[in-house]
């Protein structure tokens, strides 16, 4: 199967901002020596906890440390810039690393209200995403008033399912990436391949799932890992931002803890959201998931405290991918 990963740059407790950032880099490294498809950063803005704020800057050091893996959006939320800037932006790493930019393009909005005051944009008026998603078009095929620079190859742009992403890929015939709840909704899978529209760049539709994955010598250790992850999205819900990871242990004594079962429930329904197991049982999980969606690649986030089981899990993805 191809294979591909997305990092968000995640702290751990007790880790700089810029320790997250560094380390995201060195990981990209790593994946391209293991033969990744593709390395997807993520934009978030002013959330403790995610220090990936800025996906094309990132990108630009990846791309200067690696040498064949594609280098991804995952994606630039269109909300948040000019169209030309975010064209100016991908055509500027194509011209660094020719051949291996995909721009992923999200609609999504600041996490809290306070960020969406500082961004600029505390509303999206019906048809203001699509509006700038074929303006960043118009500008990377060179069909706007004003030609963006610089003069590249084609940088090839995929749509996240979010805000009607994944329908507006098909009319605009864009691949599309989708995660999350969207990888359960069988009707809104079956009408994206059903009305994708033919484009110049993309004949057929071409679908990346998102998922969380976790791989350990059991399914209860794989799932257990998962825990620092899980935690910080229940909390997230509660106080606003997506702390820091910390250790299992941690976690799990606090989850032992608390008497909240709204909680409890957040975190064991996020758990099961993500394929977690030996690795026999997440290779054959994966195969389904493509399978049940139709999708031809897997964007796996593979997140924990402790960064060895990362890499762990990472190696064993590797494996699975397509010569």
């Amino acid at each position: 199967m191809r294979v591909s990963l997305l990092d968000r740059s995640r702290t751990r407790e007790g880790e700089s901002d810029a320790q997250a950032i560094a380390t995201t880099v060195d990981r990209a490294v790593r994946a391209d020596g293991l033969g990744f498809h593709r390395f997807w950063t993520a934009e978030h803005h002013a959330v403790p906890g995610v220090a990936g704020a800025a996906p094309a800057v990132l990108l630009a050091a990846i791309g200067a440390r690696t040498r064949d893996i594609r280098l991804g959006t995952g994606g630039v939320m269109v909300p948040n810039h000019s169209p030309l800037v975010v064209a100016e932006q991908a055509l500027v790493l194509e011209a660094l690393s020719p051949g291996r930019v995909d721009l992923g393009l999200g609609g999504s909005l600041g996490f809290t209200a306070p960020i969406r005051r500082a961004l600029g944009r505390t509303s999206l008026a019906e048809g203001e995403y699509r509006a700038d998603v074929e303006k960043v078009l118009e500008y990377l095929e060179g069909r706007a008033e004003v030609t963006a620079r610089p003069g590249t190859g084609p940088v090839p742009v995929f749509v996240l399912a979010v805000r009607g992403g994944l329908a507006l890929a098909a009319e605009l015939g864009l691949p599309a990436v989708v995660g999350g709840p969207v990888l359960r909704d069988a009707d809104r899978l079956a009408a994206y391949f059903r009305d994708f529209r033919p484009s110049p760049a993309v004949p057929d539709p071409y679908l990346v799932v998102n998922v969380d994955v976790s791989v350990a010598d059991t399914p209860e250790r794989a799932r257990e890992l998962l825990l620092p992850e899980a935690w910080a999205f229940a909390d997230s819900r509660e106080v606003g931002e997506f702390r820091a990871l910390r250790p299992v242990e941690e976690v799990r004594r606090l989850l032992d803890g608390t008497t909240r079962e709204k909680k409890r429930r957040a975190v064991d329904d996020w758990l099961d959201s993500a394929i977690a197991g030996t690795p026999e049982q997440v290779e054959d999980a994966l195969g389904d998931l493509l399978d049940d969606t139709g999708g031809a690649e897997v964007l796996a986030n593979v997140s924990t405290y402790d960064r060895e089981e990362v890499a762990a899990a990472d190696a064993f993805l590797a494996s699975l991918r397509t010569p």
